[in-house]
């Protein structure tokens, strides 16, 4: 094998990894880093997590999922979704109430205090969304954020993955009431 032929197949095997894994990087699955304490206990601060950015494409976002979605442009924030289109949420004496009933929420540490939230509807095609550590977390209870509408979801959170002694994929542990 010539010189000039060896070093055609090393770079023909370089670009075909470089192009699968910026296709998977662009359809399949990305990777966030956790920024901030707000989904404290469930996601530590520096947390790498694997994203599905193809599961909405055939289903619905679930209550319990943790998800990821753009913000603003080049900002993307970690929640889980709390209520769905069509559901009546409300937030009084530090629960969650989803229909009228509390929200069984076993990812959050005890003595959580929350402001009461007056009852609102979920618009079709979008979420209401809060962080585990609900004293310090920007989410649908701000204004700002609000109710998150689907389009701007960039997938489900499956996996922490680093560091590695805390690797653990993630479940969707809240239960409709």
């Amino acid at each position: 094998m010539s010189r000039w032929s060896e070093l055609w197949d090393w770079t023909r095997s370089i670009l075909v990894a470089v192009i699968l894994a910026l296709l998977i990087r662009m359809f399949l699955f990305e990777v966030f880093v956790v920024e901030g304490r707000s989904m404290e206990p469930t996601l530590a601060a520096t947390e790498r997590l694997m994203v599905n950015k193809l599961v909405y494409n055939f289903d619905d976002p679930k209550i319990g999922d943790i998800v990821v979605f753009e913000y603003e442009p080049g900002r993307d924030f970690i929640k889980r979704v709390v209520a769905v289109e069509g559901d009546k949420v409300e937030i009084k004496d530090s629960r969650v109430y989803l229909n009228g009933e509390a929200l069984k929420e076993p990812y959050l540490a005890s003595n959580m205090e929350m402001h009461d939230y007056e009852k609102k509807e979920v618009p079709p095609g979008y979420l209401f969304v809060m962080g585990d550590f609900r004293q310090n977390s920007m989410d649908s209870r701000d204004p700002r954020v609000g109710f998150v509408s689907e389009e701007y979801l960039k997938g489900r959170a499956f996996l922490i993955f680093w560091p590695p002694w805390e690797a653990r994929v993630i479940s969707s542990e809240a239960e409709k009431p």
